[in-house]
Order: C-alpha cells, then sequence, then structure tokens
C-alpha cells in the first residue's frame, strides 16, 4: 500500500509538474497551485520511499530497502535522511567504504548531526580509521550527550581498542541515563570482565 501510494504520488508530481511548466494552467494562479500540487506529491514520494526503506531495514531486507532509498535519492540525490539510511544500511552489510562515501555526502547535506555522525563515526571506525572514527563519535557524543546509543557505539569502538578504562567510564554513564540499558549492561560486562583478564596476562609475563 506505501508504496503503491508512493508511485501514486511520483505519478501526479510529473503530471502536476509538467502541466505548470508546459502552460496548460490557464493563469498564473492555477500555474502557481498546480507546483503547490506538485511539490508536495514530490516530497510525499521521497518521504514513502524512505519509510519503505527504514521498514525493509529493520527487518533485515536489505535488497528491499536498498531499491526503495535508492528511489528516494533518485527523485532526491540530497535527501539527507535517505542518504543516511542507505550509509547505514552499508554498514550494516560491512561495506564501510560505500557507507562511509554516502555518510560523508549525508554529513555535507546536513553538517553537525548527531546521529549521521554516530554512523559515521561506526562506519570509519570499522573500516580501518580507527582514531578518526573515534574522534567522530565523540563529536557525536558531544552534540547529544544523552544519546545511549552514541555512548554505547563509542564505548564499543574503544573497547575493541583495549581502552577499558575509558569504556567502562562511557557505560557507567549510559546506565545513570538509562539504567535498563541491556546494551549498556552486556557490554559493560564484558569490558569488566576483559579488563580483568588482559590485568592477570600482563601480570603473568
Amino acid at each position: 500500500v506505501v508504496r503503491a501510494a508512493a508511485e501514486d504520488a511520483a505519478a501526479a508530481a510529473e503530471i502536476a509538474r509538467s502541466n505548470a511548466i508546459l502552460g496548460q494552467a490557464p493563469n498564473k494562479h492555477i500555474a502557481q497551485e498546480a507546483e503547490e500540487t506538485a511539490y508536495k506529491a514530490y516530497q510525499a514520494a521521497i518521504e514513502a520511499y524512505e519509510e519503505i526503506g527504514d521498514n525493509y531495514l529493520s527487518m533485515r531486507e536489505y535488497d528491499k530497502a536498498k531499491k526503495a532509498l535508492k528511489h528516494a535519492l533518485k527523485l532526491n540525490p540530497t535527501s539527507p535522511n535517505a542518504l543516511y539510511l542507505l550509509g547505514f544500511l552499508y554498514s550494516s552489510l560491512g561495506d564501510f567504504d560505500r557507507s562511509i562515501e554516502t555518510l560523508e555526502t549525508a554529513n555535507r547535506v546536513q553538517p553537525h548531526h548527531p546521529e549521521i555522525l554516530r554512523c559515521l563515526g561506526w562506519s570509519v571506525f570499522h573500516g580501518g580509521e580507527r582514531k578518526r572514527g573515534l574522534v567522530i563519535l565523540e563529536r557525536a557524543k558531544a552534540m547529544a550527550p544523552q544519546d545511549t546509543l552514541i555512548i554505547c557505539d563509542l564505548a564499543v569502538c574503544y573497547l575493541n581498542d583495549r581502552e577499558f578504562d575509558r569504556t567502562i567510564e562511557l557505560l557507567d554513564h549510559a546506565l545513570q541515563i538509562d539504567p535498563s540499558n541491556e546494551k549498556a549492561k552486556d557490554c559493560l560486562e564484558t569490558a569488566k570482565f576483559f579488563k580483568t583478564e588482559f590485568s592477570k596476562l600482563k601480570k603473568s609475563k
């Protein structure tokens, strides 16, 4: 149903836009109304395809999600939401090069957005530029200091770098914000375990 709505909206946009541009509307007022109708339908089509993509992403139907998001970007190549979702999709598939490219475009279109920076930092870190990834994630955290998703992602990256004290500090902070956060609890338990094990290993040498 949503897909049909998107396609209908896109078709309506093209018809209304053509009517206005070709001068088929008999006067300026009607032409303006036609243009407004075109824009609203055009925007609705983009948002519909973004919603489809987001829904398929949540179901891990990546091919269908990609198809919907590329439809949205065909209509508007600089839609920050579609770019963000597509970058997230590539990251989920482990295609960090494409993810970084897409998310950097999203960041240029909509700079300083914490969620875009969160995903970008994660992809940069896992794409091999670990220090730059941490810097980007720290910046995202500075912009949204109460966002536990950003805090947990940053903590996981520090854990991968064996920065156990910083990891534990971040996760304690996440649990102060949201004591029921299961991801933070699990990561904190893991971080404490590895800190203890690495400490034992150092003492044994």
